[in-house]
């Protein structure tokens, strides 16, 4: 696993996988001079269907012998990222945690839910900024 997300291109574009970068919107590292080379020697642009990107924990999804290029991304884009990633289901629940830190009426049963459909107790962490300890205690209820 590595700790930068990767922008990489598919043959087809129909493909469901990763998240397009024109669909995340601002992203800091599509202005850097090393993103623009890359595409130039691509031949490819920003706003390709064919351009992907992943989130460094489902990096070893990128099929082989793709073009592929890491890039850092700051907190907030890699949560667009990934919530854009994530399957509908995951997605409204991940909602729900990130509105959830504002309360912690119903807590324990949010969080139980989450894990119930698959939401990773690091991302649960992640988003609702509870502590591992009350994310494991919920898993265990």
């Amino acid at each position: 696993m590595t700790d930068d997300a990767y922008l990489f291109l598919l043959d087809d574009p129909s493909a469901p996988l990763g998240v397009t970068p024109a669909a995340v919107g601002d992203l800091a590292c599509m202005e850097t001079p090393a993103v623009r080379a890359w595409l130039d020697a691509q031949g490819s642009t920003p706003a390709s269907p064919r351009l992907r990107l992943l989130p460094p924990e489902e990096t070893a999804a990128i099929p082989e012998g793709a073009e592929r290029l890491p890039v850092p991304l700051g907190d907030e884009e890699l949560n667009r990222v990934r919530h854009l990633n994530a399957p509908q289901s995951l997605a409204r629940i991940e909602e729900e945690l990130l509105a959830f830190r504002d309360c912690a009426d119903g807590r324990d049963g949010l969080i139980a839910r989450a894990l119930a459909a698959g939401v990773a107790p690091h991302r649960v962490v992640e988003l609702t900024g509870v502590d591992p300890a009350t994310v494991t205690a919920a898993a265990s209820r």
